[in-house]
């Protein structure tokens, strides 16, 4: 059955007191561990002081001898941190863990939140839009958010300038909930400072970032596909044709979400995105009725969210149920074994600089995930292997 070839063997249950806490940061901060390495590791050792006191091991076995996990020093004062903000951590396998967000193959282990963390558990809609917002896009963006609030929905965005202030002001009475790409306490840009400071008092912020760090570029993707993950649909009210929230809405429609999308003039250059999107399926939107009646029809990601406690899917679990349910319920036949070294080549001459899924590399390589996972794990500890968001994998950076 599937289940021989991708087992779970430890199934994942969130930290339950202060030690547990610390080790689940520890292992999250550690070097070269993010989201999709944490959730491995905890599946192939069970717990995250189990998973610590294996890294150094790994990690000499690629050929890196001085590696060293998170000092707990620093736990410790991400732990003090948070204390002093009024922050909860909401752990994924938790009660309070969005449930929709924990389907991702790369859902953060660790959500800070600081507000209402009860907004999480309530119908989630996203809505992400240009910067330089005109006028009738800000509008628009009002509009929006405050029919969807009185129609029940939680309005989530990136608390950025132009839509996302916007549509924050215009769902503070009903709900909202700001994702930061920093530290939940670094106001990014400062402008929203006093936006921020009333989503903290009225609705919620949210970081899977540690406490004080500034945003940089790269963070950005990574706040974008929680934006998206958290909610069971994406509105774009403006975007232009290559710009950041055309990149959340391409990651909604990887992750199973609807994609809502207000058009605009031709000739406004911050319409072509949302154009774009129509054109290639996305719902088209005059108005909070459009998306409230789309999801109405049941969408996928509203019937099938799981229980909050549920832990998250792999794209490869999700590829062994196919083959399993392919094959009537039978197993392939068993791999020969390859050794490590010759395994290890194999994977990185399949990859490149272009981000492959891993259930396509899975697949491509005809190899059970419980064989190809821990290659994987030591193959991006040793740095010759890269992650992005929704469970892509490429060569690292001068990697062959």
């Amino acid at each position: 059955m599937a289940e021989d070839l991708f087992p779970s063997p430890h199934p994942l249950t969130p930290p339950h007191c202060e030690e547990e806490r610390l080790a689940w940061l520890r292992l999250l901060r550690s070097r070269r561990v993010g989201a999709t390495t944490f959730h491995r590791l905890m599946r192939e050792h069970g717990s995250a002081a189990d998973a610590l006191a294996a890294l150094p091991g790994v990690a000499r076995a690629a050929g890196v001898h001085d590696y060293h996990p998170c000092p707990e020093s620093v736990a410790e004062a991400e732990l003090r941190a948070a204390r002093r903000a009024g922050a909860q951590m909401v752990a994924i396998g938790s009660p309070e863990y969005p449930p929709l967000l924990a389907q991702l193959p790369d859902a953060p282990p660790i959500l800070w939140a600081l507000g209402d963390a009860s907004l999480l558990q309530r119908p989630l809609l996203a809505m992400v839009g240009a910067r330089n917002a005109s006028s009738l896009g800000t509008r628009m963006a009002r509009r929006l958010a405050a029919g969807l609030g009185e129609a029940g929905h939680v309005v989530v965005s990136g608390l950025a300038r132009g839509i996302d202030a916007a549509a924050h002001l215009a769902a503070l009475e009903h709900g909202t909930i700001a994702v930061m790409a920093g530290g939940v306490d670094v106001i990014y840009p400062t402008e929203n400072a006093a936006l921020a400071g009333e989503i903290a008092e009225r609705g919620l912020r949210i970081s899977e970032q540690p406490f004080g760090l500034l945003p940089r570029a790269r963070h950005f993707p990574q706040r974008n596909r929680i934006i998206s993950g958290l909610a069971a649909g994406v509105v774009v009210v403006e975007a232009a044709a290559r710009s950041g929230s055309l990149i959340t809405a391409r990651g909604a429609l990887d992750q199973g979400r609807e994609v809502f999308a207000v058009p605009g003039h031709p000739f406004d250059g911050r319409a072509s995105g949302c154009n774009m999107l129509i054109r290639d399926g996305a719902t088209l939107v005059r108005g909070p009725e459009d998306v409230i009646d789309a999801l109405a029809d049941g969408h996928p990601a509203t019937r099938d969210a799981p229980t909050p406690a549920a832990s998250p899917t792999t794209g490869a679990d999700t590829a062994a149920d196919a083959q399993g349910k392919a094959g009537g319920g039978h197993a392939p036949h068993p791999v020969p074994p390859v050794a490590p070294a010759a395994l290890r080549a194999r994977i990185l001459r399949h990859l490149g600089p272009s981000p492959l899924a891993e259930d396509q590399l899975i697949r491509d390589m005809k190899m059970p995930a419980s064989v190809l996972s821990p290659e994987l794990t030591f193959l991006e500890l040793e740095g010759k292997v890269s992650r992005q968001p929704g469970g892509l994998i490429s060569l690292a950076a001068g990697a062959s």
